[in-house]
């Protein structure tokens, strides 16, 4: 570490005049991709009706997934054998292109053509994100700026809905994307501007053993784990057909992603060795356990306890603001507390909320029981989380930080996927009253199961 760094590191800030417009471009590159994100899912109702395209109304979202994948890896490669800025600036054409299509799409099919790109755009611009980090800032830093991240996905899931039907409202749902497209390309120019100077390549030898390695079987295993992810996700979405058929796309879908992901992921992680390995397995268990069950906390706030909508959403506000809180003390603490420590408590209080959900679920306790329990959930993910970035590129080397990055990152999005198509096909097959408890007995299960890696993360 230079003097410069240490100094900057020395005063914990991420906002120095040598970090300060990088911080807040990438902030904004984070930020715009979850608004974007929870805006869709508000406004695709809207425009599934406008454009008569209901029946591609899944693919509108499920293909963002899947190309994503593809996304993650491919940035991983370039991230490797070259500067981060060449797949960052290739990701970000890509996002912006695909609002561009999407915000002018005469029809649904233009639209899902537009939702493709966009996920080989933020999937790639996660990734980069990631690597550049891991070049521009020292490590006492990186808790910290992936604390600032962490709040950037969750403020979106306060003001994201209510802008976007605002937006959908009084302009129109095409500036939903036009207007996400005009403010990512000025936060490109802010991250963009100040790291142009900068030597951001890995060193001749990590590039050339980078470039060693064949890109095209990585390619195409990414193809094949976004397949069965796009498997998985039809699955949940064709739960509602009686008979056999989502379970067998659901059990093919995860057989192809059990088969086809070992080579985009760090050796041994299906089998938690210690490092690495572990950090990635755990982060794919965490997010299954949350988010395929998260779902659930308003269907059963309003179906069984006859909330309105917008209170039913409570839970998941408090569990984004203990999130956030969460995030902000592991960025300022989380050396001190060290990586066991984290995982401990960040699994209890994921076991926690699975544990009150899953009790008010089957005895029908008081509403608070679940809205108060399930912010532990929030605080959990928040400690968890940004950590699990951190000791990723702890564990890399300017060799594989965009293998390590996407690696984590794909295995993110297939954790969830995978959770939320299960639940949701046992969910179904089940009466309604018996389908809650048993979906969050699942997660509870995910959540305590995570302590196996949790208590693998230091490295050999």
């Amino acid at each position: 570490m230079s003097r410069a760094d240490a100094t900057d590191a020395a005063n914990g800030s991420i906002w120095s005049h040598r970090f300060v417009w990088v911080t807040l471009g990438a902030t904004a590159l984070v930020f715009l991709a979850a608004i974007e994100s929870l805006a869709v899912t508000t406004v695709m109702p809207v425009i599934s009706a406008q454009l008569h395209g209901e029946a591609l109304y899944a693919a509108a979202f499920s293909g963002t997934l899947a190309t994503s994948v593809i996304g993650m890896v491919a940035a991983g490669v370039l991230s490797d054998r070259t500067s981060p800025l060449v797949p960052l600036t290739a990701a970000v054409v890509l996002f912006v292109a695909g609002l561009l299509i999407a915000g002018l799409a005469p029809t649904m099919f233009v639209l899902v053509i537009g939702r493709l790109l966009q996920g080989f755009g933020v999937g790639g611009q996660i990734v980069t994100l990631y690597v550049v980090v891991a070049r521009v800032y020292p490590p006492p830093l990186h808790g910290r700026l992936f604390a600032v991240f962490a709040a950037s996905w969750v403020v979106p899931s306060f003001v994201g809905p209510f802008a976007a039907g605002l937006v959908t409202q009084y302009i129109g749902w095409r500036w939903v994307f036009l207007g996400v497209a005009v403010l990512t390309a000025a936060a490109y120019v802010a991250v963009i501007t100040p790291l142009r100077g900068l030597d951001l390549h890995a060193g001749d030898e990590d590039a050339a053993a980078a470039r060693a390695t064949r890109a095209a079987p990585r390619i195409w295993c990414a193809v094949g784990v976004a397949a069965g992810a796009l498997g998985l996700t039809l699955a949940g979405e064709t739960r509602a057909i009686a008979g056999w058929l989502p379970v067998l796309l659901g059990a093919a879908g995860l057989l192809v992603i059990v088969l086809v992901s070992p080579p985009l992921l760090p050796r041994g992680t299906l089998r938690a060795r210690r490092g690495l390995p572990s950090v990635v397995l755990m982060r794919a268990i965490i997010a299954g356990a949350l988010f395929g069950s998260e779902v659930y906390i308003p269907y059963l706030l309003i179906g069984g306890y006859g909330f309105d909508p917008a209170w039913a959403g409570l839970a998941l506000t408090a569990s984004a603001i203990t999130w956030w809180a969460a995030s902000e003390v592991q960025g300022r603490i989380g050396e001190r507390l060290g990586s066991t420590r984290i995982a401990v408590y960040g699994c209890l209080g994921l076991a926690l909320a699975t544990a009150a959900a899953t009790a008010t679920a089957l005895w029908h306790l008081p509403p608070a029981v679940l809205i108060v329990g399930w912010g532990f959930a929030g605080a959990g993910m928040g400690l968890m989380y940004p950590r699990l970035t951190v000791l990723t590129l702890r564990y890399s080397t300017p060799q594989n930080q965009g293998f390590n990055s996407s690696a984590l990152s794909i295995f993110d999005a297939v954790g969830s996927a995978s959770a939320t198509a299960v639940m949701g096909i046992v969910f179904t097959a089940l009466p309604t009253a018996a389908g809650f408890p048993v979906v969050f007995a699942m997660a509870l299960a995910l959540a305590l199961f995570a302590f196996v890696p949790g208590m693998r993360l230091d490295a050999p």
